[in-house]
């Protein structure tokens, strides 16, 4: 449903994540106009034009819409295309999805509609941003890259899709080349194409750390010359004895004189060694992230999955909750926002999980042993605004010496963008990050994109079937 655009839209009767009781108890309504929020009052006290379109809530919670800070498009729900799981390892996942790859390039149908289901299965669980890695490479060439290019043309009213030009494989071919090789040259026309936001890579797959710290330099550099945001897969290990990349990331940065005002971010996705940090490192990256525009983007169902298994004598080097970062508590502790994205969805990587963000807030509250309403606040957030902010799409602001719910970023505010998903049959924000019901209502714009509703019966209850 599109707003009237003289005269918008009204969203009746929602509830708010407000952190005071009395308030997140009330019901309001949200008066949008031009793709912004022009007015929050109590429910029933907005008198819309008649010609505005109105949307009655029914007492649902309005939180802010969400965001896939990382996902793949183009890998995808191709588990049933890989050779059997033997061992579920990170080599043999590289492995089975690198036979699979080779083979996108001759069934364009089968890349196009599975990434087509991908974006629209998110945009109806609430999805309005997304950053989405296509790999780029001599196994694929362009195709994933021009498949990418053309969905986020095709939803561009519904979501925004930034596409990231990925290097999933090696620049430099051997340990003792001096020069990167076929898949930069690739890389380098990928970087130049219209619609393409990011560039990213993964220098964990080099032949050693040297190549690993040329990578980095090489992905800054095609960022800076083509005005483009970076993102890495990187550090991507929980082995105490490796030496952080983010380090040499953040020392790039400062040499290149890379600021916030720029706008453009470099990201680091899976991060897992950084859950090995003590104090002062956090301060530290604190105190670095303050200055320069780096983000971090924890993908738990992938890292939870893949790092830390027991080694032949079954002994279990980090606790489950130790495989990924504890986004609560880097927050609590140290004031580090961390954002938590889905990664993959159904592949060798992560077989398992939904591409619902909000189940992602859900499995963190069991994961890291949070049980406090601060603490979930900052799961729905790691969904939502910061994962926007990750991807360079929100501002984030401080909020010290404010209450808890003003300026965090989950309750909006007249002028913001109006950008929300309704969940329907939840009675009070806490239920959409510990048991986010299905039925939703997607607004993008100040627009209605996408509705979600179950059809039920039960024989107990009774009622018609309906096909």
């Amino acid at each position: 449903m599109m707003a009237s655009p003289n005269f918008g839209i009204v969203i009746r009767n929602v509830r708010l994540p407000c952190a005071d009781h009395s308030e997140a108890n009330s019901a309001w309504d949200i008066a949008c106009l031009g793709g912004r929020v022009q007015s929050i009052t109590s429910s029933g006290s907005c008198i819309p034009h008649e010609e505005a379109a109105v949307i009655e809530a029914n007492g649902g919670v309005l939180v802010p819409s969400l965001c896939h800070s990382h996902i793949h498009l183009d890998k995808c729900f191709i588990l049933g295309q890989c050779d059997p799981l033997v061992t579920g390892s990170l080599p043999e996942a590289l492995k089975v999805t690198n036979k699979a790859k080779a083979e996108f390039p001759k069934d364009v149908d089968n890349l196009y509609a599975r990434a087509a289901y991908l974006i629209r299965e998110s945009v109806e669980s609430g999805v309005t941003a997304m950053r989405a890695f296509v790999e780029v490479d001599t196994t694929v060439g362009f195709t994933c890259l021009d498949m990418g290019l053309q969905l986020a043309k095709e939803w561009v009213e519904v979501c925004h899709i930034q596409i990231v030009a990925f290097a999933q494989e090696a620049l430099y071919e051997f340990a003792d080349s001096t020069e990167p090789g076929p898949n930069y040259n690739l890389l380098c026309d990928a970087a130049s194409r219209p619609g393409v936001s990011v560039v990213g890579s993964a220098p964990w797959v080099e032949p050693d750390r040297a190549h690993a710290l040329k990578n980095i330099e090489l992905i800054l550099s095609l960022a800076e010359k083509h005005d483009l945001h970076a993102d890495f897969h990187l550090d991507y290990n929980l082995d105490p004895d490796a030496v952080p990349m983010v380090w040499d990331v953040l020392q790039q940065m400062r040499q290149r004189s890379w600021c916030k005002s720029s706008g453009k971010r470099v990201t680091i996705g899976h991060a897992t060694r950084l859950g090995l940090f003590s104090g002062e490192e956090w301060a530290e990256l604190k105190r670095a992230t303050d200055i320069l525009p780096l983000e971090i983007v924890a993908l738990p169902q992938s890292d939870i999955y893949m790092m830390g298994r027991a080694d032949p004598s079954g002994r279990v080097p980090v606790p489950l909750a130790g495989r990924t970062i504890n986004a609560p508590q880097v927050y609590r502790d140290h004031g580090v926002r961390v954002a938590l994205s889905v990664n993959n969805v159904e592949n060798a990587f992560t077989p398992q999980g939904s591409l619902d963000p909000l189940t992602l807030a859900s499995l963190g509250v069991a994961l890291f042993q949070v049980g406090t309403e601060p603490d979930w606040r900052v799961l729905l957030r790691s969904v939502s605004t910061t994962s926007k902010e990750a991807i360079g799409i929100m501002h984030g602001g401080s909020v010290s010496g404010k209450p808890a719910d003003e300026g965090d970023g989950i309750v909006p505010r007249v002028g913001d963008p109006a950008d929300f998903v309704v969940v329907h049959g939840a009675r009070r924000w806490q239920s959409a990050v510990l048991s986010p019901g299905f039925d939703r209502t997607t607004f993008y714009k100040g627009n209605v994109v996408a509705r979600r509703r179950a059809q039920r019966w039960n024989a107990n209850t009774g009622g018609e079937i309906t096909n």
